[in-house]
Formats: structure tokens, sequence, C-alpha cells
């Protein structure tokens, strides 16, 4: 922060607090004479710092609270396992007999997603998507908040999810930061539903700004064209 401040000062700009009690500090304000920073000025940047430190280190630790609660619990994170080979034959003769795909996921205890590959060819659309070949999607970037991106960074993900995380440019922004993301809108969904437990249940609870910090991610992500 003094680096920046010095920047500031060389170029003659301000950098004052927004609002509140110090609303008319000027973080870049000097003594006359001396010509270094005023100490109050050093003790707010210093206080702002540590707070701002603080904050991200409680979330941290509430993060890695409700992962072990909700583990505790038995609730496992990660990619729900796929149809076993014993089950499939059962899965594709009760589809066409009209039993839906969230039905089957739940006999099965698989995902959705697992039910769908399994009757890929089953359904309706398949045919015309063969003939027509489905259009390819291009990436999209996205800026995803930091609290978002340190959660998702704890949580066991798919490679492709993985790699678009790993390969995310920092932004810096004051005391945070955001992470863009280049990834196709799949991605993008799939690591949004991952931050799910951001917004709390299953014991976890929630905090504020991790909730808030996903919801500015929903926000951007259903933005893309489904």
């Amino acid at each position: 922060m003094f680096p920046e401040a010095d920047v500031l000062h060389r170029n003659r700009l301000a950098l004052r607090i927004h609002d509140g009690a110090f609303s008319a500090m000027d973080l870049t304000a000097r003594h006359p004479r001396t010509g270094e920073l005023l100490s109050t000025v050093k003790f707010m940047v210093q206080t702002l710092a540590a707070a701002g430190e603080l904050q991200r280190d409680l979330q941290r630790e509430l993060t890695y609270d409700g992962l072990r609660a909700a583990e505790a619990k038995g609730s496992k994170g990660g990619r729900r396992p796929a149809v076993p080979a014993d089950k499939l034959g059962d899965v594709r003769a009760t589809y066409p007999e009209g039993r839906s795909i969230a039905a089957l996921a739940r006999d099965h205890g698989v995902s959705r997603g697992a039910i769908r590959t399994a009757v890929a060819d089953l359904m309706p659309d398949h045919s015309a998507a063969v003939e027509d070949g489905p259009a390819r999607e291009l990436p999209v970037t996205l800026d995803m908040p930091g609290k978002v991106a340190d959660f998702l960074r704890t949580t066991e993900l798919e490679p492709p999810e993985r790699a678009a995380l790993d390969q995310g440019v920092t932004v810096r922004r004051g005391q945070g930061y955001t992470l863009r993301v280049s990834a196709v809108p799949a991605v993008h969904r799939q690591l949004l539903a991952r931050c799910r437990p951001l917004d709390g249940g299953q014991g976890a609870p929630a905090v504020p700004a991790q909730r808030k910090a996903r919801r500015e991610y929903e926000n951007r992500v259903n933005t893309l064209t489904p």
C-alpha cells in the first residue's frame, strides 16, 4: 500500500475513504515539512490491512469447518458415481417406459448427468443432434469473485473445471481480488453449482460476504446463452 501511496502523491492524486467515520481522510496525506506519510495515515492503512487479513482468515476457517461438519454427517463432495455396469441395462430398459431422468438418478444413487449419458442415444432429440451436429461452445471470460475462487480451490473438481480455475488470471481489487476465468459456458455453470455450499445449509453457517460473492458470480453466469 505504501509504494502505491508514493505513486499517487507524485502524481498529485488523493486516495480517500469512500464513506463512514473516516470518509474525509486522505490516505496519501503527508507532513508539510518532512514529506513523510502522516502517522495517522500509516496507522489507518495498517489497521485496514490487518482487518482484511483477519476477515479472510476467518472466512477460510469457517469454510473448512463447514466442510468438515458436512463430511462428519456423511456428505461427500465431488462427482457422483456413474451408472454401474450391472444397472445399465435396467436404466436403459426403464427410461423408454416413461421413467424420468431425475427419478432414475434417485433410484440408482447417481447424478442426472450420469443417467443422461447412459440413455443419450434413447433421448428424443438424439437423432436431430446427430444430423445437425451440436454447435461447439466457445470459451467465455468471466470475473469470478476471489471468495468464490478460494472456496473452489478447496473443492474436488473435474479436470476441465480445475484447469479453468488454475489458468485464471488474478486481478487485484483493493484488499481482495477477482479471478478472470476463461471457459465454455458449461464449465462456468458447473463451477457455479460447486460453490452452492456458500449459501449455507447442511449445518454450515453462511458467511454473508461469501454468499454475496457467489450471487455476483451467479448473476454473471446467468447472462450466458443457454
